[in-house]
């Protein structure tokens, strides 16, 4: 069956799946532009271009971008490590060059390398990052988490109870089978009532710097708060660190929400992974150029805009367009919602990437995946997030390699007394010491069969068989090899 791929082709179907979207983006855009220590604005501006942009030169017909809770440990450290907003706006900016080019160089293809291991350690350390740093905001405690006990105030926690008791209740609920509600904006609608409610109620009132802080009076007043890139610092190296950093983390957040979509798409559409480093890089430029957060495919939003019903890309675009009016016309209204309530959709997100299923699992299926997974988890917040990946990534790479090492060869000795020794794999370098073990087994005087049929043998491995050879003809050991040509491999003086 044809499936049209214009942009036009359900108008309908996407119209009420780009609504249900941006009731489901609101919050997020806000309260990850909150955890990340950034101005709120900035999180509906980069939901706003990933929302505008991307799908006009994407091909992904369901997945939608806009901020990522996947890169908050990033922003956080980033911002403070440049020296502030603006600065890392243009790391943004950068980060959007180095993903487009990725893409015109097609490297969309090798995300598949890094190991399933190290992105649950990198998504669960996230997790771990983010309900950290919102626990003090679901307090209404501005410091760290330290200052709850002093700083505790009981209007926001009630608030951040509330918000939790809704996330988590919806599904129960006869109201969870109404598509264009989500549990997100009913707990931030529900908690903007009952923190005007309790303005006038005195220990429970929120202060104002206990809301959301987005600029009022039309686009020109919207302009002059923006944090802007300062570009005179793209010549400094921490600055190409981190958008370095923002490119490859964004760019496999995306890649992995982008095959997590095509598994979700009724029908069956394969999305082309460069084309989409293109279309996200571009928005990341473009983010960063209007002091927007970096953005990624997103699979909460994109999971959404499935169940809404969406069939192209114009839901993305139409929820990306309401967030803009929202914006412009709507700033009074999304000032009123309280910080914590933000705070409690966050924490969700938090404990989704951090579930303790994720760590039963990984426990389950023993030390080659428990291994990267804990260390990518434990490097990412004792460093940083590229860092963590790159532990992980090294550490189950040696897994890989000891395993294909191990297994290289298996030798017995048959009934007969000969001793057979047989290649089930590739013998490289890395099976040199396991290879020589198994030489090692062989005593003066027997005979020796080495198989290597329908396997690469390299050079070095090639060289320790010939070392092999002419000591055992001083030893009055019979070699007979099979499948291995060995007329160029010159003995090295011992194996």
């Amino acid at each position: 069956m044809h499936h049209p791929s214009s942009l036009f082709g359900y108008p309908k179907e996407d119209t009420v799946a780009g609504i249900v979207v941006f009731l489901v983006a609101v919050p997020l855009c806000l309260g990850i532009a909150v955890a990340c220590g950034v101005p709120p604005v900035s999180g509906l501006i980069a939901g706003i271009v990933g929302g505008i942009v991307v799908p006009l030169i994407s091909r992904s017909a369901l997945s939608v971008t806009g901020p990522a809770a996947g890169l908050t440990a990033i922003v956080l450290v980033e911002v403070e490590r440049l020296g502030g907003v603006k600065p890392f706006m243009a790391a943004v900016v950068l980060a959007g060059v180095l993903q487009f080019s990725l893409g015109v160089l097609r490297c969309g293809r090798f995300s598949a390398l890094v190991p399933s291991s190290v992105i649950k350690g990198m998504l669960a350390a996230i997790g771990i990052t983010i309900v950290w740093r919102q626990l003090p905001v679901a307090f209404g405690v501005s410091g760290s988490i330290g200052d709850v006990i002093q700083q505790m105030h009981l209007g926001a926690v009630l608030l951040a109870l509330f918000s939790l008791a809704v996330l988590y209740g919806w599904k129960h609920t006869p109201l969870a089978r109404v598509k264009v509600l989500s549990p997100a904006l009913i707990a931030v609608v529900a908690s903007s009532v009952i923190a005007r409610v309790l303005a006038d109620v005195p220990g429970l009132a929120l202060a104002p710097s206990q809301f959301v802080d987005v600029p009022l009076g039309g686009l020109s007043e919207l302009y002059s708060e923006l944090p802007l890139p300062d570009f005179s610092v793209v010549g400094r190296v921490d600055t190409w660190v981190a958008g370095i950093t923002l490119a490859i983390v964004a760019s496999i957040e995306t890649l992995l929400s982008l095959q997590a979509v095509d598994r979700l798409d009724p029908l069956k559409r394969h999305s082309p992974p460069d084309r989409e480093l293109l279309a996200q890089g571009t928005a990341n430029a473009v983010s960063g150029f209007f002091g927007g957060l970096p953005v990624t495919a997103v699979i909460v939003r994109s999971g959404a805009n499935v169940a809404a019903g969406a069939r192209e890309r114009l839901s993305a675009m139409v929820h990306g367009t309401l967030l803009l009016v929202s914006v412009v016309f709507a700033g009074q209204l999304l000032n009123s919602i309280p910080l914590a309530c933000l705070a409690a959709v966050l924490i969700q997100v938090g404990l989704n990437l951090c579930r303790p299923a994720l760590f039963t699992t990984q426990v389950s299926l023993g030390p080659t995946q428990l291994l990267p997974f804990a260390l990518t988890i434990t490097a990412v917040l004792a460093l940083d997030l590229l860092r963590g990946v790159i532990v992980g990534t090294l550490v189950g790479v040696a897994f890989v390699l000891y395993e294909n090492a191990r297994k290289a060869v298996v030798a017995q000795r048959d009934a007969q007394g000969v001793w057979r020794i047989r290649f089930r794999r590739d013998g490289t370098f890395v099976s040199k010491p396991h290879i020589v073990s198994a030489l090692d087994e062989v005593d003066d005087g027997e005979h020796v069969e080495i198989d290597g049929n329908n396997e690469y043998i390299d050079h070095d491995v090639k060289e320790v068989l010939s070392t092999f050879i002419q000591d055992a003809s001083h030893r009055n050991i019979r070699v007979t090899v099979v499948g291995i040509d060995l007329s160029n491999a010159q003995p090295t003086g011992g194996h």
